[in-house]
């Protein structure tokens, strides 16, 4: 495994990627990301501020996208229509941004995501020229579908989002790393920095 993490046409440093929502301000938000060493950072755009909502404060005052690069989400989305709309926004507001991460729920109770409609949501957003990191399943057919339909990576999930139970299922995100060209990013679930690593040991990119 290189050194370097290399997503679509760009290099990282880090394999972490560190999200924005849940703390007190920005500033903190701030603070946080500077003491993570992250370079991509998830943004919720249903949910922050990124100049959708003039007169309140925006992200992009603290967090700057000459610093950091900016991975907005579609957190709160459960239909294909949603995502795309969602992340065409964010273009948007980004000046012309590319790099995604797509994730469409089926599930408001475990956040578990809905294939067939994050399947859709991808080959819209592929042929509408983004780089699509995308929340999936650990099924190795369906991380290999998203692949071939063009995503940049594919980010099966380790157990529930927040549940921090760990790789409940190594087996399925071996077959998923053994077969993928893509970079492949455990999401979800990782609870504890023994998670992170086993998912290295794994294969895992980050």
């Amino acid at each position: 495994m290189s050194d370097l993490l290399k997503i679509a046409d760009k290099t990282y440093h880090s394999r972490l990627l560190v999200g924005t929502g849940k703390y007190k301000d920005f500033a903190e938000t701030r603070a946080a990301i500077d003491a993570s060493g992250a370079e991509i950072i998830t943004v919720a755009i249903r949910r922050t501020n990124i100049g959708q909502t003039a007169g309140e404060p925006s992200l992009l005052d603290f967090l700057p996208p000459e610093e950091f690069t900016y991975l907005p989400n579609t957190a709160g989305c459960y239909s294909a229509d949603d995502a795309v709309r969602t992340l065409r926004l964010a273009r948007e507001l980004l000046d012309g941004h590319k790099l995604v991460k797509l994730e469409v729920l089926g599930d408001p109770h475990t956040l578990y995501p809905n294939m067939i409609e994050t399947l859709a949501a991808a080959k819209t957003l592929v042929k509408d020229g983004f780089d699509v990191m995308v929340y999936c399943s650990d099924d190795p057919i369906i991380a290999k579908q998203l692949e071939e339909i063009g995503c940049v990576a594919v980010m099966p999930l380790a157990s529930l989002i927040g549940s921090g139970m760990g790789i409940l299922n190594p087996w399925n995100l071996q077959i998923i790393i053994d077969n993928a060209k893509v970079p492949v990013l455990v999401d979800a679930g990782v609870g504890t920095a023994s998670d992170a690593a086993i998912a290295m040991e794994l294969g895992c990119q980050g």
